[in-house]
C-alpha cells in the first residue's frame, strides 16, 4: 500500500505541533529540572523552572513580553497576585513604628540602588529618560524569588522577616515610581501636565481603597470558611481574579492592590490566618507557571543584547543594595552576619520587574528601542541568579530548616 492510499484512511494531520504540546512538554521539563536541582543539588526549584523556560525560548518557541497572549498575561498576573497577597499578609507595618531603622534601611538602600544604577546608565550613554525608567524598576526586590525560596527552605528569623518586610516596601517603591513615569511619558508624548500628575495619584488612591475592600472581603471569608478547605481557597483566588478584573476596568495597579490588601488584612485580623502556601495547589501551579513563563518570555538575544551595560547593572545595584542594606540593619539590631546576609538577599528581581518593564515600554516605543534590551537582559540575570543568593542568604544566617 503506498502513503498516497494509506493518506486516504488518515485525517488531515497538522503539519507542525499545536502550541499546547510545547506547554505541555515545558511544563514537564520545568518540573523535572526544578525537583532535580532541588533534591540533587539542594538549590531553588524556581531556578530549574527558569532555566527550561529560558532554553525553549532559545528554540524559538518563546512569548514576545511586549505582546504577551491574553491568557497568559492572566495566568502572569495572577500568579504574582497571590505572591503579593501572601507577602502582604505576612508584614506588620506595626513594626515599623516599633523600629523605625527598617524604613531608613529600605529608603536608603532603594535609593541607594536607584542612584547606582542611574550613574552606570549615564556613564555609558543612555538618556536620562531611559536610565530614569530602568533606574526605578530596578529598585524592587523580587517578592516571588522571596517567597517562594522562604517557604521551599522554611525559613524563619529576623532576617526572613525583614526581608519580606523590605521586598513588600521595594515593590510599593517600585509600583509608584513606574506610574510616575508612565504619566511624566503621556506628558512627553503630547498630554496635559495635571494627567502626569494626576494619574500617580488616582492609581495610588484607587488601587488602595480596592485593596482595603479585597482585604475585608477576604476576612469575612476567613471568619465564615475553613481556610485550609479546597472550598475557601477557590473563594480567594476567585476574589482575586475579581480584584484583577476591576483593576483593568479602572486602569489602577494590580501589583499594588493584592499587596495592600495582604498589609491591611495583617493589621485587622485578630488571629494570623492559616492560609494554605501560595493558597494551596492551584496557586502553586500559577506560582511555578510564572517563572516557567517570565523565562519563555525572555529570549537568548534580548538575555544577552545588554551585553557589558547589563553586567555592570547586575553588579552596581547587587553592591548598593548589598552595602546599605548591610550598613543600614546593623543599627535596626542585626548583628554582623544577619546584616551581610540581609544586603545580600536583596538582589533578585524577577516577575514583578518584568510586569513593570513590559508596562513601561508597551507606552514608549522610544523607550523601548533603548532600554528594552538593557533591562529586559539585566532582569533575566537577576532572575538567574537572586534564588541561588536568596537561599545562600538565608542558609548563612542559619535561618533555613531544609
Amino acid at each position: 500500500m503506498t502513503a498516497s492510499s494509506l493518506n486516504r484512511f488518515l485525517p488531515d494531520l497538522p503539519s507542525q505541533p499545536d502550541t499546547v504540546l510545547w506547554i505541555a512538554l515545558a511544563a514537564i521539563a520545568a518540573g523535572m529540572a526544578g525537583e532535580l536541582l532541588f533534591r540533587v543539588m539542594r538549590l531553588p526549584r524556581v531556578t530549574g523552572y527558569f532555566l527550561v523556560g529560558l532554553l525553549f525560548s532559545s528554540w524559538g518557541l518563546g512569548f514576545d513580553p511586549l505582546a504577551l497572549p491574553g491568557d497568559l498575561r492572566l495566568v502572569i498576573d495572577l500568579a504574582i497576585a497571590v505572591l503579593l497577597f501572601e507577602l502582604g499578609s505576612r508584614v506588620d507595618l506595626r513594626w515599623l513604628k516599633a523600629n523605625p531603622w527598617i524604613l531608613v534601611t529600605s529608603l536608603g538602600e532603594a535609593a541607594a540602588s536607584f542612584a547606582a544604577v542611574f550613574a552606570v546608565l549615564r556613564l555609558t550613554g543612555t538618556d536620562p529618560t531611559s536610565a530614569t525608567a530602568i533606574a526605578v524598576v530596578l529598585m524592587s526586590t523580587s517578592p516571588a524569588v522571596v517567597m517562594r525560596v522562604v517557604s521551599e527552605f522554611r525559613a524563619g528569623g529576623q532576617v526572613t522577616e525583614r526581608l519580606m518586610m523590605l521586598s513588600a516596601l521595594n515593590s510599593i517603591y517600585a509600583v509608584l515610581g513606574t506610574k510616575a513615569m508612565l504619566g511624566w511619558l503621556n506628558h512627553e508624548g503630547g498630554g496635559p501636565v495635571l494627567t502626569a500628575l494626576g494619574y500617580p495619584v488616582y492609581v495610588i488612591v484607587g488601587s488602595s481603597l480596592l485593596g482595603v475592600a479585597l482585604a475585608f472581603a477576604i476576612r469575612w471569608t476567613a471568619r465564615h470558611f475553613d481556610a485550609r478547605e479546597d472550598n475557601a481557597v477557590l473563594v480567594l483566588l476567585g476574589m482575586l481574579l475579581l480584584a484583577l478584573a476591576l483593576v483593568d476596568m479602572g486602569r489602577l495597579s494590580g501589583l499594588l492592590t493584592p499587596l495592600i490588601a495582604g498589609m491591611v488584612l495583617k493589621i485587622y485580623s485578630e488571629r494570623p490566618l492559616l492560609l494554605p502556601r501560595h493558597f494551596g495547589t492551584a496557586g502553586g501551579v500559577l506560582v511555578a507557571a510564572l517563572f516557567l513563563c517570565t523565562g519563555m518570555a525572555v529570549s537568548m538575544g534580548q538575555f544577552l543584547a545588554g551585553g557589558v551595560i547589563a553586567l555592570a547593572l547586575v553588579a552596581a545595584r547587587a553592591l548598593a543594595k548589598g552595602v546599605a542594606g548591610a550598613v543600614l540593619s546593623w543599627p535596626s539590631g542585626l548583628g554582623t552576619r544577619q546584616s551581610v546576609a540581609l544586603g545580600v538577599a536583596l538582589m533578585p528581581a524577577s516577575g514583578l520587574a518584568f510586569l513593570l518593564t513590559a508596562d513601561l515600554l508597551t507606552a514608549s516605543p522610544e523607550l523601548t528601542a533603548h532600554a528594552g534590551p538593557i533591562m529586559f537582559s539585566t532582569i533575566a540575570l537577576l532572575e538567574l541568579l537572586g534564588p541561588l543568593v536568596v537561599h545562600w542568604a538565608l542558609r548563612r544566617s542559619g535561618e533555613t530548616h531544609v
